[in-house]
């Protein structure tokens, strides 16, 4: 009788394992999440012990969005076997819940684990700029272009932290460094928006015109381009931005604006007032009852063209 009990007690963790594994090769077949997760949530209750199980609950879990959940999966796996990936992804997971602090804990222990880790130093100068603090995110981005000098992004986001600096001149290194390596749409409309920023109109539209040769449907690269063309008096070609503009985003107050401005400078009045008209309703929709400038507070053209929009809402406000 012994041995026959002891049988069976061999025979059924056998069983229970077996099935576990037959439940996870299913769940990483399916391309449906929540069956994904209900499927290795089956092969935890058989086998609590299986990490991959929570790494792979734990992504699809982060793909629906609930990143608590996939936090929960992670810190299974980190408290029983630590490793860089789930670190890693933990880190990602608190970062969308915009838990910057935690997701720069998480990224640190992620490259302490692997220092080789090059998104994972990269999500960590994301998790430094997010929290202002601009020498940590440049401290840890020189490590990465040492480790690999060709990172695009690694560039870009360091000429932004220059950027917020004000130091321009290496911010527009940096920028044409990530240009050169990539010369892609995004990479030309990131140092197109910073030579705008910088008053350096012509150049801004060369790199706006490139961005759209390359993605016509890019809209913001439209009212940028626009903006360039109405500072630099191309009156008739920002008109033509700016109404492109409209045709991805009907309700986009700033290139209404852009027109009233724009077609106030062609001394056409009935369009000036149309579309400065059409501005202000949109802007007061939302419950604002400023009046004056202070309505525009929220525009690009009151926080970025302060001056010029300013001498021009006294002429739009008098018609």
């Amino acid at each position: 009788m012994k041995k026959y009990f002891t049988l069976i007690l061999v025979v059924v963790p056998i069983l229970i394992f077996g099935q576990a594994n037959k439940l996870f090769r299913q769940a990483l077949k399916t391309e449906d999440l929540s069956e994904r997760i209900e499927l290795l949530t089956q092969v935890i209750s058989l086998d609590s012990d299986k990490l991959d199980a929570y790494f792979y609950r734990a992504i699809a879990k982060n793909d629906l969005g609930d990143y608590s959940g996939a936090i929960i999966d992670y810190s299974k796996i980190i408290i029983t076997e630590p490793d860089a990936d789930s670190y890693f992804n933990r880190g990602n997971a608190r970062y969308s819940l915009e838990d910057f602090e935690g997701a720069r804990q998480d990224y640190r222990d992620a490259v302490k684990i692997d220092p080789n880790f090059l998104d994972a130093l990269y999500s960590l100068a994301c998790a430094n700029f997010d929290l202002s603090d601009y020498t940590g995110t440049i401290e840890v981005l020189n490590d990465l272009l040492s480790k690999e000098p060709y990172y695009p992004k690694g560039y870009t986001l360091r000429g932004l932290v220059f950027e917020n600096l004000e130091n321009y001149k290496q911010a527009l290194k940096d920028y044409t460094v990530a240009v050169l390596m990539d010369p892609s749409a995004d990479t030309y409309y990131n140092r197109g928006v910073f030579l705008l920023s910088i008053n350096y109109y012509k150049k801004a539209k060369n790199d706006f015109s490139t961005v759209l040769r390359l993605n016509e449907n890019n809209g913001f690269a439209y009212f940028y381009r626009g903006t360039t063309h109405l500072l630099l008096g191309k009156y008739k070609n920002a008109v033509s931005d700016f109404e492109t503009a409209l045709k991805f985003d009907s309700l986009d107050f700033d290139a209404m604006l852009g027109l009233a401005m724009t077609y106030y400078k062609l001394k056409d009045l009935p369009n000036t007032k149309l579309y400065y008209n059409k501005a202000k309703d949109i802007l007061q929709r939302n419950g604002n009852t400023a009046s004056g400038i202070t309505l525009f507070e929220n525009t690009y053209w009151h926080k970025n063209q302060f001056y010029f929009f300013n001498e021009n809402v006294k002429e739009l406000e008098e018609l």
